[in-house]
């Protein structure tokens, strides 16, 4: 049986994706001379990702003259959400609150950070957190 396809992005996809999303329409040979030193593949290996990411939706092409022009039909964000969701439901039981708890309890979040988060929270959720209230953390590094 073969195995299950996925919608995520693999490193590959990902690194191709991220040129389209900056670059714009793009054929195959300006993705190759566009990938980050050390990063690069063969012309065969970018032609197979690509085709790979037309079957997952993540871009679409046109023809010009007799090359493919390719172009990111996802926008980066809407990517970005669905690989989030995709870890909150596997890793997380689509618990938000466990995410959460997961990235704020690994001990390298900054003060900067938390204080950003706590007014996002605060902003979300005007009435759920009465003005002053401090985020405090348990002595195992739990909130």
């Amino acid at each position: 049986m073969p195995p299950k396809k996925s919608n995520t992005l693999t490193e590959a996809e990902l690194r191709l994706m991220k040129i389209l999303w900056r670059r714009g329409e793009s054929a195959v040979t300006d993705l190759v001379a566009d990938l980050p030193e050390g990063s690069a593949l063969a012309y065969n290996s970018v032609l197979t990702t690509i085709r790979i990411l037309e079957q997952k939706g993540y871009v679409e092409h046109r023809q010009e003259g007799r090359a493919f022009v390719y172009r990111a039909c996802i926008a980066e964000h809407e990517a970005s959400r669905s690989e989030v969701r995709h870890v909150l439901n596997r890793f997380f039981g689509n618990s938000r609150e466990r995410l959460l708890l997961s990235l704020l309890g690994d001990g390298e979040i900054t003060a900067e950070e938390l204080e950003r988060l706590k007014e996002v929270i605060r902003s979300a959720a005007p009435d759920a957190e009465p003005a002053g209230t401090k985020i405090s953390r348990t002595p195992e590094g739990r909130l």
